[in-house]
């Protein structure tokens, strides 16, 4: 028997394998100041609370993560306390983050704007993948951020070194 989990995986492999519909294929860019590592992809599965790496179609990391404060659902609008979900890029980086090191994920992209739009709200920004705070040497447990997904220390050194910029990142609930 098959879990929940090992059937969401093979679904995610499936679909990396034929294509996702209404997301588009991003270009990895390289660039000499960023790391230039062996991922292709980032998939996080929130409801299992895990980010894999994936090189050619297969996982190659993985990673426990945390969410925003409210998990379930899309990002909507800034202040919301959600993490997106759908097919972004990971397009920057900050070395010197207060929360150890982070990844830039490109929400908002055109459609989160246009649906903020029409609720008359800001659909807020600066969305990451980073580590654990700086400024605090407490243990995170549960969900914790303000919508960003958080690893340890230890998985966003790993995660730095193996991703480049431009890599795709696909947020499932």
């Amino acid at each position: 028997m098959i879990s929940r989990g090992s059937a969401a995986l093979l679904a995610v492999g499936l679909l990396l394998t034929i294509g996702l519909p209404g997301i588009a294929s991003a270009t990895v860019a390289h660039n000499a100041s960023t790391p230039t590592g062996d991922a292709d992809l980032v998939v996080v599965m929130k409801s299992e609370r895990e980010l894999y790496l994936y090189r050619n179609g297969l996982i190659i990391a993985q990673y426990p993560i945390a969410l925003g404060l409210r998990p379930i659902g899309t990002k909507q609008m800034r202040g919301d306390d959600k993490t997106p979900i759908g097919a972004y890029t990971l397009d920057w980086r900050n070395p010197n983050s207060d929360f150890h090191r982070s990844i830039h994920i490109s929400y908002p992209d055109p459609s989160d704007r246009e649906h903020a739009a029409a609720l008359g709200v800001a659909p807020g920004n600066n969305i990451m993948i980073h580590g654990q705070p700086d400024y605090d040497n407490r243990p995170r447990t549960g969900d914790w951020t303000h919508g960003c997904i958080a690893v340890s220390n230890r998985a966003i050194n790993q995660i730095w070194v193996r991703v480049p910029d431009g890599t795709p990142i696909h947020i499932y609930p």
